[in-house]
């Protein structure tokens, strides 16, 4: 089959033939249909630190896609030969504390799809029955291909009680725009979205025209609260940028008693001012990936009733020309970007 693979130390990716994936008894096999590159795949091209630390070499890549059942393995029955379906990327053990109790996002033993396992930028992908997503018949499968990360946007704003709040989202990639659109349905009042990048901040008022946008380079972030009528502070952030200089500001301008959820990874550590988030009394919790599964039951349930996401789309490639796909995120000018492999 055709993947897409690093196939060596360095910058790039690699289109490769590769062996059809052969499942064990409790997997199944996804004939992929589209998939989405996202912010670990261009880690993984750039061949950074993070990368080169936890990517194996050769290795296909890809977490995000749908597609559709094809094999099932011999004690399989929740899923079936001709599904639509997409898959949580992390592959949990049952040894941990945190699995047994049911706890399967904390499980220390997780491994990735497409980071440590082998991905979904590939024409198939082998999965545990456990991890597949089941979808609705009228889901198009590239919105299926963007699910993981709306998934990262609905447990990260959902950690709070967001009706009736004020959000500050620091960062406006794919997963910060989302979230605004899901705090919003959840009942949050007013919701404001800073960067740095004013194609980003444009693009997040095109997909959420109810929120504030400010771009942190020329305006004060306390002028622009003053300006909608935030005088006490936020009452809910959502840090999606791993900047140090966002999460600062973030403490900042956040309430007496406020709640910030963090899902931006640094690229390396850094400083924090806690005697402001103690003194402020705050509660600041790290999110990583998506409760399994109770995160997907409420992402698909929020699609049902309304919330849509297929603008977060902006281009789709065929699979032979993904470094035209790569080179495009490259720019920051983009929101998801979708790759075939129907073709």
């Amino acid at each position: 089959m055709k993947a897409l693979v690093k196939a060596k130390p360095e910058l790039g990716i690699w289109m490769q033939d590769v062996p059809v994936p052969s499942i064990e008894p409790n997997e199944v096999l996804i004939k992929v249909h589209r998939a989405s590159i996202c912010g670990t795949d261009m880690h993984i091209y750039r061949w950074d630190d993070w990368a080169q630390a936890n990517v194996p070499v050769p290795h296909v890549i890809g977490h995000e896609y749908g597609g559709e059942v094809v094999e099932v393995g011999s004690t399989v029955r929740r899923v079936s030969i001709g599904q639509r379906v997409s898959g949580e990327g992390h592959v949990v053990g049952k040894r941990s504390r945190n699995a047994r109790s049911g706890r399967f996002h904390l499980d220390p033993d997780t491994r990735c799809i497409g980071v440590n396992l082998p991905g979904a930028f590939a024409e198939y992908v082998c999965l545990p029955e456990f991890n597949v997503i089941p979808l609705p018949d009228s889901l198009p499968l590239e919105v299926a291909a963007i699910l993981d990360p709306l998934g990262n946007a609905v447990h990260t704003a959902l950690s709070f009680d967001l009706v009736g709040e004020d959000v500050l989202i620091t960062g406006a990639g794919p997963i910060g725009i989302m979230a605004a659109a899901v705090a919003r349905k959840a009942g949050a009042r007013r919701i404001v979205i800073t960067d740095i990048n004013p194609w980003r901040l444009d693009f997040a008022k095109r997909i959420n025209p109810h929120v504030h946008t400010v771009n942190v380079v020329n305006q004060r972030l306390q002028d622009a609260m003053k300006e909608i009528g935030i005088t006490e502070g936020f009452d809910v952030g959502l840090e999606m940028s791993g900047s140090e200089e966002a999460f600062a500001q973030m403490v900042d301008v956040m309430i007496m008693g406020g709640n910030v959820a963090m899902l931006g990874l640094p690229t390396k550590p850094y400083k924090a001012d806690f005697g402001k988030i103690v003194l402020k009394a705050l509660t600041v919790r790290g999110i990583f990936g998506r409760q399994m599964y109770d995160t997907w039951y409420k992402m698909l349930a929020m699609l049902d009733h309304g919330l849509d996401m297929s603008g977060m789309i902006t281009h789709r490639f065929e699979c032979d020309d993904f470094q035209a796909a790569f080179d495009l995120m490259e720019t920051g000018e983009c929101g998801k970007v979708i790759l075939d492999w129907t073709r």
